[in-house]
C-alpha cells in the first residue's frame, strides 16, 4: 500500500461530520473567486483522488469542493445500506457547511447518479442551491446499455452485507481498474496502486458488495436519476472516454440526442477515466466548459 500518497492526499483535505459521519472534504482554491464553486463528485468504487491531476487546475481561479463520499476512501465506512439519498444528503450537508449556494457539478460514474439525485431536488424546489452549468463524464446512466464487468456481476451476486477482508487486496483491485481503461492509455502502474489504495483503507473492499447495490437502485429509479440529468436547464458539456468498456459511447450520443444544446466531447483512446488516462486533454475541456461567461 503506498501509505505516502494516501497521507499526502489526506493532507489537502479535512474531515467533517455531515450527517452523523466522519467524511473527508477538500476545499480549496479562492473563496473570494467571482467564478461559481465546482464541486466534483466520483464515482464506484474509488474516491476524490481520481481527480488529483484536475484539482489544482479547477481550483487556480474558482473553489473547488471535492469529498470521498460515505463508504469511499478516507470517509467513514460503516455497514449501512447505501443509497443515493443517503450519498446526496451527505454531499447536500457538505454545500451548505461550506456555505455554498450557487456552483457548477463535474460528476462521474456512480457521482453521475448522485448528481441525477441532487438535480431532481433542485427542480423540486428541495436542494435550494443553483446549479449554474455541469460537466458530465463517463457513467451508466442509461443502465440499460451498461457492460458490466464481471468483478461487477460478482459483486451483485453476494448478498448484500459484508464480506471478509480477504477477497479483495491492492493487486486485484488495481487490475480491475485496469480492465476499465482504455488499452491505448498511457498511465504509470502507481496510479492503478493508488486508485485501489484508496479503496482498501479502512477495510473498504469488506463493503464492496453493499456499494454496489447502487446499479440495482439505478435500474428501479431511472427516471428519478437520468431525467433531471437530461432536462435541467443548465448549461452540460459531455466529456466521454470513447473505450469505456461498461458505460459505453452510445450512452454519450444518447445523452447528446436527449440533450442537442449539449457540449459533447468524445476522447479517442480513453477509457472510463478520463481524467486519469488523458488529464490534459480533460483539462483542456473542462477550462472551455467552465471559461467565464462572455
Amino acid at each position: 500500500m503506498q501509505e505516502p500518497v494516501v497521507a499526502a492526499w489526506e493532507k489537502r483535505g479535512r474531515y467533517r461530520t455531515l450527517g452523523g459521519w466522519r467524511i473527508f472534504t477538500i476545499d480549496t482554491g479562492p473563496v473570494a473567486s467571482v467564478e461559481e464553486p465546482v464541486l466534483v463528485l466520483h464515482g464506484f468504487p474509488t474516491s476524490s483522488y481520481d481527480f488529483h491531476f484536475v484539482i489544482d487546475s479547477l481550483a487556480a481561479k474558482r473553489r473547488v469542493l471535492a469529498l470521498d463520499m460515505l463508504g469511499y476512501g478516507l470517509s467513514d465506512k460503516p455497514d449501512v445500506a447505501y443509497t443515493m439519498a443517503l450519498q446526496a444528503d451527505i454531499v447536500a450537508a457538505f454545500v451548505a457547511d461550506a456555505g455554498v449556494e450557487r456552483l457548477a457539478l463535474l460528476t462521474h460514474d456512480m457521482g453521475d447518479t448522485v448528481g441525477g439525485e441532487l438535480l431532481a431536488r433542485q427542480l423540486e424546489g428541495t436542494w435550494p442551491v443553483e446549479v449554474t452549468r455541469r460537466v458530465l463524464t463517463n457513467g451508466s446512466i442509461y443502465i440499460e446499455l451498461a457492460q458490466l464487468s464481471a468483478g461487477q456481476l460478482l459483486l451483485l451476486s453476494m448478498p448484500d452485507r459484508q464480506i471478509a477482508i480477504e477477497a479483495f487486496d491492492e493487486a486485484s483491485l488495481a487490475e480491475a481498474l485496469r480492465a476499465t481503461f482504455s488499452p491505448a492509455a498511457q498511465f504509470e502502474q502507481a496510479e492503478l496502486d493508488a486508485m485501489a489504495d484508496f479503496v482498501l483503507v479502512n477495510e473498504g473492499p469488506t463493503l464492496l458488495p453493499r456499494l454496489i447495490r447502487y446499479i440495482e437502485e439505478r435500474r428501479r429509479n431511472q427516471a428519478r436519476f437520468t431525467d433531471p440529468i437530461e432536462r435541467h436547464p443548465s448549461p452540460l458539456t459531455i466529456i466521454w472516454g470513447e473505450d469505456d468498456p461498461i458505460a459505453v459511447r452510445a450512452m454519450a450520443l444518447r445523452l447528446g440526442e436527449a440533450r442537442p444544446d449539449a457540449t459533447l466531447e468524445l476522447l479517442s483512446g480513453v477509457g472510463h477515466y478520463p481524467m486519469v488516462e488523458a488529464p490534459e486533454r480533460f483539462i483542456a475541456f473542462l477550462d472551455q466548459a467552465f471559461a467565464p461567461a462572455g
